[in-house]
């Protein structure tokens, strides 16, 4: 038999535990994995949040805290060579030329001082030494590939400049860059709508034919796993419970929890249109147009028309699904509804015009309409406790209220959310990413609020958890007649949730609708595009049919 290019044998991956004043108590994080990887094959490793999957991938490379990290047993064989025993300056000189790796967060893996030409460019220098000109046409080249719009005027921006999905498309040129022999992917879409999302596996499948490279591809979505995956290995508790090829997988799968991440997709039950509710967000031919400065003088030279012209109006106990690729201006028309960035037009918060109230005016409000960010991680502070986080809007909107009380609210938002209300004297750090979520849900609750803006929240989750989630809400909508701004690029969620959808292009609304009939009937060829990237479907004529 060919020797594979990567052989995973007997590994396992122990850190030292903190709560050990010893410190020799160790927690198994990995057990006794094996697996093998060909030239040109792809592995999917799958598996809920906490399941090893990150941490068997980084043990490749040794990126691990050590040593807080060791491995009681296993060896990782690259080519006949064990990378746990190599010595740093060999293994230098295979990370990022040999093997590469695409991160989950990218926000946290770029450099925010660097330009993104910089940061493609060093890649290029330092492993292939290309000259300042050949790097830059390669950066270009490279950032082309992966669907950046017009990249020569994204090659001086820095990374909080670009979206979350342009962000991910920056870090896989850079992966690609130096055309490794296997590519490590950890959640590598995650950030990505379904359109770039299908673009993205296109061109990583386009490579691979081309350059005969060999990928470990880590996700939660089993639909990518169906659409890039040779085999599949999935991981429960540290340990690899099932494997074997992708298809067999998906049509016989013999472990119970399999079978159950294979059911575990959100339940379409959304609330129900109520056409004469009352009226709680509304704008007419709202913009948002950022200014782009050029020069020593930092002269305006043109606007980003982030948004363009949206009109919509959101009614009480609605869900309304704000759909559309990576930077379209779904968040920033959310954050504009929110007025937490400026913007042209006006907006009515029931029945209220707040769109000339000065931040102070605007503080009494705030307790009424709220937001759940992207990343719970990001957004919740490390150096508070559960508790100091939920109960940190109580504190500023609700001074009246006594220590008791306000336990007492932060204790029934936790249950509401189904966490034990024991936690809540933790860190966000010892959560995993759903229990962050649940967390930042029961902060944005904990006010009651009558609107909440929701985006994308259930992205970075993995299946089992998302279906939670999802569930979550709509009983605390239903519980509270909340109305809801559901964003997301994951049109199988918004269509377990919405009402109503809008469809949102480059600033500008394609489509709205009742959601039943927008998703049975979409009017607009790029919805129908959308629909077709998201569910599977085949366009045919004017609407579009399963495959």
């Amino acid at each position: 038999m060919t020797q594979p290019l990567l052989s995973v044998e007997d590994l396992s991956v122990a850190f030292r535990r903190v709560d050990d004043p010893s410190g020799t108590g160790q927690a198994l994080a990995v057990k006794h994995v094996s697996f093998d990887l060909a030239k040109g094959e792809t592995l999917a490793l799958v598996g809920e949040s906490g399941s090893g999957k990150s941490v068997t991938a980084l043990s490749i490379l040794k990126l691990l805290n050590y040593p807080a990290a060791s491995h009681p047993s296993g060896r990782i064989l690259f080519e006949g060579r064990d990378l746990l025993t190599v010595p740093e300056r060999e293994l230098r000189g295979v990370r990022g030329n040999k093997i590469t790796m695409v991160f989950q967060e990218p926000m946290s893996s770029l450099n925010p001082l660097h330009t993104i030409e910089q940061q493609v460019v060093e890649m290029l220098t330092l492993h292939r030494g290309m000259g300042t000109a050949a790097a830059r046409a390669r950066t270009l080249e490279l950032l082309g590939e992966v669907g950046i719009p017009k990249p020569e005027e994204r090659l001086s921006a820095y990374p909080h400049q670009l979206s979350g999905g342009q962000r991910q498309r920056v870090m896989i040129a850079m992966a690609l860059a130096n055309e490794p022999d296997l590519l490590i992917a950890d959640e590598p879409t995650t950030a990505l709508d379904v359109t770039v999302q299908a673009q993205i596996l296109k061109l990583l499948k386009e490579l691979q034919a081309r350059l005969g490279m060999a990928m470990l591809f880590i996700t939660h979505d089993l639909n990518i796993v169906r659409k890039i995956a040779d085999r599949v290995c999935v991981m429960q508790r540290g340990e690899i419970v099932e494997q074997g090829g992708a298809e067999e997988t998906f049509l016989h799968p013999r472990h119970p929890y399999t079978q159950a991440l294979l059911k575990a997709e959100p339940k379409p039950d959304p609330a129900p249109v109520v056409p004469d509710a009352p009226i709680v967000v509304e704008t007419t031919d709202l913009k948002v147009h950022f200014p782009i400065k050029r020069g020593i003088l930092r002269k305006t030279v043109g606007y980003v028309k982030a948004v363009d012209g949206v009109s919509v109006a959101i009614r009480r106990g609605e869900t309304l699904g704000v759909v559309g690729e990576s930077g379209s201006g779904k968040t920033t028309l959310g954050l504009a509804l929110l007025r937490l960035i400026s913007s042209q037009g006006p907006v009515a918060f029931l029945g209220q015009r707040i769109d000339g109230l000065s931040f102070k005016a605007m503080r009494p409000l705030r307790s009424d309409m709220q937001i759940v960010f992207q990343d719970p991680y990001g957004a919740l502070s490390p150096r508070m406790s559960v508790s100091d986080i939920v109960g940190e809007g109580l504190l500023v909107h609700q001074r009246g209220l006594s220590a008791e009380a306000r336990e007492a609210r932060v204790v029934a938002a936790l249950e509401d959310v189904g966490l034990d209300p024991e936690s809540r004297h933790r860190y966000p750090h010892e959560f995993s990413g759903g229990q962050r979520q649940r967390i930042s849900i029961a902060r944005a609750m904990a006010l009651e609020p009558s609107f909440v803006v929701l985006d994308e929240p259930t992205s970075a989750l993995d299946m089992i958890v998302q279906a939670q989630i999802v569930d979550l809400l709509r009983a605390l909508q239903r519980k509270r007649d909340l109305t809801f701004m559901f964003i997301s690029h994951d049109l199988r969620v918004v269509s377990a949730l919405a009402s109503r959808i809008l469809v949102m292009r480059d600033g500008k609304m394609v489509e709205e609708g009742e959601a039943r009939a927008v998703f049975e009937q979409p009017k607009e060829a790029y919805t129908r595009a959308l629909f077709a990237a998201a569910f599977n479907l085949e366009i045919a004529g004017q609407g579009v049919v399963r495959q």
